[in-house]
């Protein structure tokens, strides 16, 4: 799956359209790997890495997700894992 589609899909942008800007201006890691491309795929089991507002998120990845559903479905796509 796409890295911003799943981003949308997890709920952490409300647009599509915003979490490819975000990615595209922004340092997001995959697996410790810098990307700046939105169209950059992942998988469950990989780890993500992004500023989001004042916190640094790192997220891994339990399951993609077919719809961008409510807030608890979204909660279910990923583990957060310790930040800061």
């Amino acid at each position: 799956m796409r890295l911003d589609r799943w981003l949308w899909h997890a709920r952490f942008f409300k647009s599509r359209s915003l979490a490819t800007r975000f990615i595209e201006k922004s340092r997001c890691r995959i697996d410790g790997r810098v990307v700046d491309k939105p169209h950059a795929t992942v998988a469950p089991g990989m780890v993500l890495t992004f500023a989001l507002g004042p916190r640094v998120r790192v997220v891994r990845i339990v399951a993609l997700g077919e719809r961008r559903g409510p807030a608890p479905e979204a909660r279910a796509l990923y583990d957060e894992i310790d930040g800061d």
